[in-house]
């Protein structure tokens, strides 16, 4: 009997669009009863993905038992009915998590730690920029002033990485990269978790891992960064609001590559204008894209990426690799990779 799979990973950004050597590398671990459907139309994954499907995707997955896709919408699954297996190349979920979803006897799988990489390295690159005071260099080229006050002063905020406290909410696959990245270069990182280990990951032995209120009460007091990297819950949601921001030293930088709603922007743009914070760096945002007449854009403290935090090239190798395993798993019948916690939301 044929079994089928629909492959509907073409998205309107190039660089999120499925290659033709991901389909053959796909392809090649198919056994030869299967129809492996490539979908031809372009779909949005930007944040969560879940936009909506075209008819041509409905279509097919009417006799379908594995969906790859950007997002799952509920469309797809009211048409789909024989699913079974159910991925996309997200790795929020939110958008995906509907009704359809959660009442249904089907795996759900996400790209959780495929993104880890390019996001690490943007995190990275954010703490260097207040760190080394690029953003005052910034402002002074834009003015075409020798402005070298910000860098002499008695109470210059240019520091060094090494010795400093970097701190982590979420230690999940691009928490887990930052941690890596930043001890290697002398920094001391505290990480609040959910679930905390019973030890710190694999090799990273120095990373202190928090959990609960009084691990919430120090990642807001310790850190010179705050890195937010974790997924979009009903708990996560406005976490970071005018108590959290209060506590916070007036050093800290705020460097949030999570999603938008986990931060009160009100409350964070009066921290910054007031000098309570030394500055943010912003990859994601309430509303996307932000509107004109947004005050974070005139804050002379605030980086402000457009939600590009996890571009690369080489997401299609990652990506690949993962859908190249659970299918594998799948055949097998062993549990997959990436399996969604749909109570958790992640």
């Amino acid at each position: 009997m044929t079994r089928r799979i629909v492959v509907d990973m073409r998205d309107r950004r190039p660089i999120w669009t499925l290659p033709a050597w991901v389909v053959d590398r796909i392809r090649r671990v198919l056994p030869d009863n299967w129809d492996m459907v490539v979908i031809g139309s372009l779909s949005d994954a930007s944040g969560d993905g879940a936009h909506g499907v075209s008819g041509e995707t409905l279509a097919a997955v009417a006799d379908a038992e594995i969906y790859l896709g950007l997002g799952v919408p509920a469309s797809l699954l009211r048409a789909g009915p024989r699913l079974r297996w159910v991925h996309t190349g997200t790795a929020g979920v939110g958008a995906s998590l509907s009704p359809e979803l959660l009442a249904r006897d089907v795996i759900f799988t996400n790209s959780a730690g495929v993104h880890g990489p390019p996001i690490a390295d943007t995190v990275l690159a954010v703490i260097l920029h207040f760190a080394r005071g690029l953003d005052f260099a910034v402002r002074g080229q834009a003015e075409a002033r020798w402005w070298s006050t910000p860098f002499h002063g008695e109470d210059s905020p240019v520091r060094e990485i090494a010795g400093g406290i970097v701190g982590i909410l979420g230690l999940g696959g691009v928490g887990r990269e930052v941690a890596r990245r930043v001890t290697a270069l002398g920094a001391r990182v505290v990480a609040l978790k959910r679930r905390p280990p019973a030890r710190a990951p694999e090799g990273m032995e120095g990373v202190e891992v928090l959990a609960g209120p009084e691990g919430l009460a120090r990642l807001a007091r310790e850190p010179d960064y705050l890195v937010l990297t974790a997924p979009e819950t009903r708990e996560t949601q406005g976490m970071i609001g005018p108590a959290f921001l209060s506590q916070m030293k007036p050093s800290t930088v705020l460097i949030n590559v999570a999603r938008g709603s986990l931060v009160d922007e009100d409350a964070l743009v009066e921290a910054l204008r007031t000098g309570r914070l030394r500055g943010a760096g912003l990859d994601v945002f309430r509303t996307e894209p932000i509107p004109p007449d947004h005050p974070l854009w005139r804050l002379p403290n605030v980086l402000i990426m457009p939600h590009v935090s996890a571009c690369t090239p080489r997401y299609w190798e990652r990506e690949c690799a993962l859908i190249e395993e659970n299918l594998r798993r799948y055949l097998e019948g062993l549990p997959l990779l990436n399996v969604v916690d749909r109570e958790a939301g992640y």
